[in-house]
């Protein structure tokens, strides 16, 4: 619930937005999947290479697309990855794809190993130091499983120390909802103040003494008027704690260009 309503502060995932440029993966399968079936085609045609570059990683030899059955697995695994995907969590569409196309391969080797007894599923499976059997396509699956619930767990931990950091200044993600700005332009221009409010060692740490927008100080460093700032208080500050604060997640997410290591030393 609290993702939802930290996508929804940020605004929707359009093509200036959180989510990429108008050309990223993401921002192309949201308008594949509202139908236009051309961008489809043309999406699946250009990513045919990364598609084999996947095969050939999980079977571990050179797949032909023009000849190997696998090829074809993987490739239609990539058109239900389309179909199926999330910008939930703001995961990468090529990770989730790889994903899915692993799952089919996987399916498809242990169907061939069942029925025509053709590249076993044991073919995959060596020896470790210990002498115990491992299968590393099995391993690597559990693995990958487990950092995604790691990354999704970590996540929502910064949502809820960022959340409780907002209840500090008397700001709830509600709060934050109401007053975010319509538009991209809008945001990217409150995206600059607050980079600039974080940026400086003395305007945070008023910031953070006071729980209130320095604005008197912060019209010194930035060209627009009282109002805007007295205007959108609260994005600007929850925007500025988030480029403060140890929240890798929420600023990849945003797609932050700074970081708390980037504050100004010479502000001291």
């Amino acid at each position: 619930m609290l993702l939802v309503l930290f996508k929804k502060f940020i605004g929707k995932r359009d093509a200036a937005g959180a989510g990429g440029s108008a050309d990223s993966p993401e921002s192309l399968i949201a308008r594949i999947q509202e139908g236009d079936m051309k961008l489809r085609n043309r999406f699946i045609a250009e990513y045919q290479p990364y598609v084999a570059k996947v095969t050939s990683r999980f079977c571990k030899r050179y797949i032909d697309p023009a000849r190997d059955d696998e090829f074809s697995i993987a490739l239609a695994a990539f058109n239900e990855a389309i179909n199926q995907f999330s910008a939930e969590g703001g995961r990468s569409f090529l990770g989730f794809a790889e994903t899915v196309i692993r799952r089919r391969l996987i399916d498809y080797v242990r169907k061939e190993q069942r029925f025509t007894g053709q590249t076993p599923m044991s073919s995959f499976e060596v020896e470790d130091e210990e002498d115990n059997v491992v299968n590393p396509v099995e391993v690597q699956e559990a693995v990958s499983r487990y950092e995604k619930d790691q990354t999704a767990e970590a996540r929502r931990s910064e949502i809820l120390d960022f959340t409780r950091c907002l209840s500090e200044f008397g700001i709830s993600f509600e709060d934050l909802i109401s007053v975010s700005p319509k538009h991209s332009d809008s945001r990217e221009s409150l995206f600059q103040i607050a980079h600039t409010l974080a940026s400086s060692a003395p305007l945070m740490r008023q910031l953070l003494g006071t729980k209130m927008l320095p604005i008197k100080e912060l019209l010194e460093n930035v060209e627009v008027s009282r109002k805007t700032l007295e205007r959108n208080r609260k994005y600007i500050i929850a925007t500025a704690l988030i480029y403060f604060g140890p929240y890798p997640y929420l600023k990849e997410y945003l797609q932050m260009p700074g970081s708390q290591a980037e504050r100004s030393d010479t502000d001291e």
